[in-house]
Parts: C-alpha cells; sequence; structure tokens
C-alpha cells in the first residue's frame, strides 16, 4: 500500500495524497476512476519511483478527499488537476490517466501544451460512440446511474472486482478495505453520479481536443477489458497525431494493479 498523507490545500479542502521517488526526479502524477481511488496504483508508482517523483492522490470528491464546489466534467477536473500542480509548484509533469482519470488527462494536455511532458491514457471510456459493456451503456442513463449508486453501492463494487480482474485473481484484504471504505460513503457515490453525468454530456466535444494534442502520448490498453475494449485505443491512436499504441496481452481492467511489472516496464521505455 501507498503511504499516504492528508494536506490541507490554499482553498481549505483536504486532500489525500501519496509520493514516492526522489524529489529531484521528474513528476509523474497518477489518476485513478472509480470505484478506486489513489491505492490502485499501490503496486506500479513504487516500480516507478526510481526514475519519477511519482504522485497519486484521490480526486477532490473521491476517495478521502473533500469535495470542492461546482460541476465535475473533465474540463473541470483538468482544471483541478492546474490548480494543485501550482499548489504543488510543478511547471511541467509527466500525466497517466485510467478509467475516469483519463479524460481529464487528455484535456490538460490539450488545454496546457506547456505544462505536460507526456501522456499515457489506460482503460478509459474516451468515444462516446464506441462499443462498451452493457454494465456502462446503463450506468450512462443518469436516473440509473444515480439509482444504483446510491442505493446499491455494494452491487456495484462486487461487479467492479468481478470484471476489472482476471478470473480468480483477488484483491488483498488491505487493497480492499480502501477502495471499500472510501467508495461505500454516500457523499464519494454522489460526487461520482455527478462526475458520471459530467462525462456523459461533454463526451461529444472531447475528440475535437484530443486533436490538439501534441505532447507524446502512449494509449496503453488491456486486451481484455471488458468496459472499454481496444477500438477506443486504437481510434485514440488515429485521433492523436503521432502516439503510440500498446495493446497488453491478457491484460484486464486494473492491469496496473494485477499486471504492474509489465505495465511498468512498458511505461518505463515510453518514458525514458
Amino acid at each position: 500500500m501507498l503511504p499516504t498523507e492528508i494536506e490541507t490545500l490554499p482553498n481549505g479542502h483536504r486532500l489525500r495524497i501519496a509520493r514516492v521517488g526522489d524529489v529531484q526526479s521528474p513528476p509523474l502524477i497518477l489518476l485513478h476512476g472509480y470505484p478506486d481511488n489513489l491505492q490502485i496504483w499501490c503496486e506500479l508508482a513504487p516500480r516507478l519511483a526510481d526514475i519519477r517523483r511519482v504522485i497519486a492522490f484521490d480526486w477532490p470528491g473521491m476517495g478521502q478527499s473533500e469535495a470542492w464546489s461546482g460541476g465535475a466534467t473533465p474540463m473541470i477536473m483538468a482544471n483541478r488537476l492546474l490548480t494543485l500542480l501550482d499548489v504543488w509548484n510543478i511547471d511541467r509533469v509527466d500525466l497517466a490517466g485510467i478509467d475516469m482519470g483519463g479524460q481529464p488527462a487528455l484535456v490538460f494536455a490539450a488545454k496546457y501544451p506547456d505544462r505536460i511532458g507526456k501522456l499515457v491514457v489506460m482503460n478509459s471510456l474516451v468515444f462516446g460512440d464506441e462499443k462498451t459493456s452493457w454494465e456502462i451503456r446503463l450506468l450512462r442513463k443518469f436516473g440509473f446511474n444515480r439509482f444504483v449508486l446510491r442505493n446499491l453501492p455494494w452491487a456495484v463494487f462486487r461487479r467492479a472486482r468481478k470484471t476489472f480482474l482476471p478470473r480468480g485473481v483477488q484483491l488483498p484484504s488491505q487493497l480492499y478495505d480502501d477502495l471499500w471504505m472510501s467508495f461505500r460513503v454516500p457523499a464519494v457515490r454522489a460526487y461520482i453520479a455527478k462526475m458520471c453525468a459530467g462525462y456523459q454530456g461533454t463526451l461529444p466535444q472531447l475528440p475535437e481536443m484530443y486533436r490538439q494534442i501534441q505532447c507524446p502520448t502512449l494509449a496503453l490498453w488491456a486486451e481484455r477489458d471488458k468496459h472499454f475494449p481496444p477500438v477506443h485505443a486504437e481510434r485514440l491512436h488515429e485521433t492523436v497525431a503521432g502516439s503510440r499504441l500498446e495493446i497488453v496481452p491478457g491484460a484486464e481492467h486494473w492491469m496496473p494493479w494485477h499486471l504492474a511489472d509489465e505495465i511498468a516496464t512498458r511505461m518505463r521505455a515510453f518514458l525514458d
């Protein structure tokens, strides 16, 4: 598990954050999705700590971080990332995002080209008109999404565990407890419902932003992602000029955890 601390930001809100690696190394920020939090990077981050100062945080409103006022579109979340970089006096950063951390990472790269070095995107809903799982199709309907997140958190979390990992692979108890204890909080689930609505409403606008990305970009995708199949990565590769595409054989959605060695090897080759 990553060692964490709670920071109180200048805006008065508390943010849970983890840092590993040499403070003199170039920074790499890892952006999580849901129903997870920063600890989904607990196996990957230490494997990159000798080449990067790795930072992972719980998005405001998720995990153990307090929510900020306002909306929760990828554009707003990218702006919040910019705010955090300014607080931490980071001028330029490498980014890696998975699931609902992928879209803000892409938007950030498009909007702030002078603040990003390299970008890695994994297993995300990056095109609203591409194939997804039936679960994602249902959860994209806001009323259903809100009802399920409010009333059936255990069902959502259990389904994620079952479909995000290879058959027979289980989260260790400490990681399971950290993820579940965050997700079970009603305020966190309410924020996620708002985030899902914000993402759904802005998905049609995102491809044009992808075309503006100029930094080196790697679409690193799980071959067996049940929710966001590799067609998303292939189309992202076609849309972002000069990007690289790597499909990880046998990988599933939470590959930064269950295939940490391989993901670290591929990221190291790209970041170096």
